[in-house]
C-alpha cells in the first residue's frame, strides 16, 4: 500500500493556509490591519475609493516569518487588484507599469534589462541620460 504524504510535502502542492501561517493569530492580525487601513492602495492612487479585503505581502514572504509579520510588508487591496494584478506581476516578475517617461518603471522589466534580449533598447536612453537633461532644464 503506498503511503500517502501530507499536502505540503508533495511537489506542485502547498500545505494548509494554517500551516503556511495563515491561522487564528493571522486572521486578527489581519482583520486590525484592515481596520486601519480601510482602503485599496492602489485604487485610492488612482482616485478610486475602493474598500480593502485582502493585506497582501508587498515582499513574497516565501516561508520567512519575520517577513511574514511585518507591518511594513503589508499593503491593503481589494480582492480584484490582488486577484489580477499583483498576482501576475508575482508570476511575471515585474510590474507592467509606465514610469514618468512612459517606459516601464520597474527595473525587473525585460524593456530595462541590461545586456537582456538583443542588448540594451537602443530607442531608449540609459537612464542616467535622461536624468541628467532634467537636471539640465532645471
Amino acid at each position: 500500500m503506498l503511503s500517502r504524504k501530507p499536502a505540503g510535502e508533495r511537489p506542485g502542492r502547498r500545505g494548509s493556509s494554517a500551516s503556511r501561517g495563515y491561522g487564528h493569530r493571522w486572521r486578527l492580525a489581519r482583520a486590525g490591519y484592515l481596520r486601519l487601513h480601510p482602503l485599496c492602495r492602489p485604487c485610492a492612487r488612482a482616485g478610486r475609493a475602493r474598500a480593502a479585503a485582502v493585506v497582501d505581502h508587498v515582499r513574497p514572504h516565501r516561508g520567512d516569518r519575520a517577513l511574514f509579520w511585518d507591518p511594513a510588508n503589508w499593503q491593503p487591496l481589494c480582492r480584484p487588484c490582488h486577484d489580477s494584478r499583483k498576482q501576475r506581476e508575482e508570476r511575471r516578475g515585474y510590474a507592467a507599469g509606465p514610469g514618468p517617461d512612459g517606459w516601464p518603471a520597474d527595473p525587473r522589466h525585460p524593456a530595462n534589462r541590461q545586456g537582456g534580449r538583443g542588448g540594451e533598447n537602443p530607442a531608449r536612453p540609459p537612464r542616467d541620460r535622461i536624468r541628467a537633461k532634467k537636471i539640465a532644464k532645471a
